[in-house]
């Protein structure tokens, strides 16, 4: 007999899907069954938000969609997390959960609960099955529905008796050519600029579109800004933008919502704006907040129009535009404290041997050294906390960036506090065979808020943000990974070099003067 279970891994499988990140339970061990004759890879995490956190990072690398395997109650609580970062984040990830049986609906079932109204918030579909005969239709249309337009989470519930009832698999169509979208209105528009900067959202950045930004600036001679940080404007990695981006007489965003992250459309006050994105509320959001501002609103796929965009000569335009904003961007402070080892300086040494390193993957987590990492530290793949602004995922993004590129050195930088979220998923590293490199700058505190409280109350102020010296070296060791302890500088990169050649998962516990992130 052909169980639901059964569909549901050979429709993924039919798919492409060949890993999925999982945590186990109950409602699930048919799903775990089922995925071994679809010769789906299960990798085991010891966290839901973990293995939610991989299929994003997953998704982001493999250009692809991540698919996260969860069981119910707690299990679907501890994973909602995750999908705060995966919406922001434009990551096209596919949730699917264990749930209690259909036929005891409202008997008080074990984890009975209303899954869809927890998490249809945090994603562009949730969805309940109740009929094995649909598992097909709606598997198939989740992994379409993450992926297209604007890319996102979705959720699947799936109950444990219509895992196990008797199901058929149906037919896959293939997916439908869409026709590129004209973009020579849009074209006209840019032309029609002396100082016009274009804004790409998190889901066209270097790592999913590689090249895109560097063909469109040279097809257009407009400047090409990557946003993907709650910090907008003012994150580190693009400098002092925001002093020249006021001077802009036309923006246009790409696949970027015109949200805080641009002051609503204060940031360039007297410029006409153009939104394109593939969802109707983000055009309507950008309506309100720049009224008749906004000359031009289109809703298309923004890769599509970026790549239609990117053909063609520039126009003539203000000389030095163009190169005055990539100079802003470029823009890097000098201030680095006294400390010879402290959160800059520290992650000049990282990046010089990042930069040295074949095939690096970056991973930056968020936090005050995690500004810091972004902004001094560059590799051609990136996955960074982005723009729900939480942190702790660092982690297990080096999990996911090596599954995805078996061949790639995963670099990962997170402060102590972000590291403490998901430690536990070092066994996980050691047990499945993802080596990457965890670096911590550990200044023995939640940094961001010990500054907030240094600014804003005093220093006879500071309280309940301190954290001790544990040695996360040592337990990464005992967990059967390396480990290395860092005081001196001069030692870093001979403990990075160190870390890559043992293979194993690794965590160098670095002792820095942690600072404020930085500022233009």
């Amino acid at each position: 007999m052909t169980r639901g279970a059964d569909v549901v891994m050979q429709t993924l499988a039919a798919h492409g899907i060949k890993n999925i990140f999982a945590l186990s339970g109950n409602q699930i061990m048919p799903l775990f069954d089922a995925s071994l004759d679809a010769g789906i890879r299960l990798f085991h995490t010891r966290h839901e938000a973990a293995a939610v956190y991989m299929a994003e990072g997953f998704a982001q690398l493999s250009r692809g969609l991540g698919v996260a395997l969860v069981t119910a109650g707690a299990g679907l609580g501890n994973a909602l997390g995750p999908l705060l970062t995966a919406r922001a984040s434009d990551s096209p990830v596919l949730l699917l959960s264990g749930d209690s049986p259909v036929g005891k609906d409202g008997q008080g079932a074990f984890q009975e609960m209303d899954q869809v109204a927890l998490t249809q918030s945090l994603t562009k579909w949730s969805v309940r099955v109740t009929r094995a005969a649909d598992l097909a239709e709606v598997i198939d249309k989740a992994v379409r529905l993450a992926q297209q337009g604007r890319p996102g989470p979705v959720h699947v519930s799936l109950p444990a008796d219509v895992l196990l009832a008797a199901a058929e698999m149906a037919a896959i169509a293939p997916a439908t050519l869409v026709e590129p979208t004209n973009t020579s209105v849009l074209r006209d528009w840019l032309d029609g600029a002396q100082r016009p900067i274009v804004v790409f959202g998190p889901s066209l950045n270097t790592t999913r579109q590689p090249g895109l930004a560097a063909r469109l600036e040279h097809a257009t001679g407009a400047p090409v800004v990557v946003m993907e940080s709650p910090r907008g404007l003012n994150d580190p990695s693009l400098g002092a933008v925001a002093k020249v981006f006021a001077e802009a007489d036309r923006v246009l965003l790409l696949g970027k919502p015109l949200d805080f992250t641009l002051q609503f459309g204060a940031a360039a006050p007297k410029a006409g704006w153009a939104v394109v994105n593939a969802d109707p509320e983000e055009l309507s959001r950008a309506r309100r907040n720049c009224a008749e501002r906004l000359t031009r609103s289109l809703e298309a796929d923004p890769v599509d129009v970026a790549r239609g965009l990117a053909f063609g000569s520039a126009a003539d335009r203000d000389g030095d535009w163009l190169e005055r904003v990539r100079s802003a961007c470029a823009f890097r402070s000098d201030e680095c404290g006294e400390s010879s080892i402290n959160s800059n300086s520290l992650c000049e040494k990282i990046h010089k041997l990042v930069e040295a390193t074949p095939k690096a993957v970056l991973v930056c987590d968020g936090g005050e050294f995690g500004q810091w990492a972004q902004a001094s530290v560059s590799a051609p793949r990136r996955i960074i906390n982005g723009v729900s602004g939480a942190i702790g995922g660092g982690l297990c993004y080096a999990m996911a960036a090596r599954a995805a590129h078996p061949e790639a050195a995963v670099i990962a930088l997170m402060g102590d506090g972000t590291a403490g979220f998901h430690l536990a998923e070092f066994e996980t590293a050691v047990r499945e065979n993802l080596p990457f490199v965890a670096v911590i700058g550990n200044d023995l505190r939640w940094n961001a808020e010990h500054q907030i409280q240094l600014r804003e109350f005093g220093s006879d102020r500071l309280h309940g943000c301190e954290l001790s010296g544990a040695r996360y070296d040592e337990v990464v060791t005992a967990l059967g990974g390396f480990g290395a302890y860092v005081t001196d500088l001069d030692d870093v990169q001979g403990a990075l070099r160190e870390a890559i050649a043992s293979g194993k998962p690794a965590c160098i516990n670095v002792i820095i003067d942690g600072l404020p992130a930085p500022k233009a």
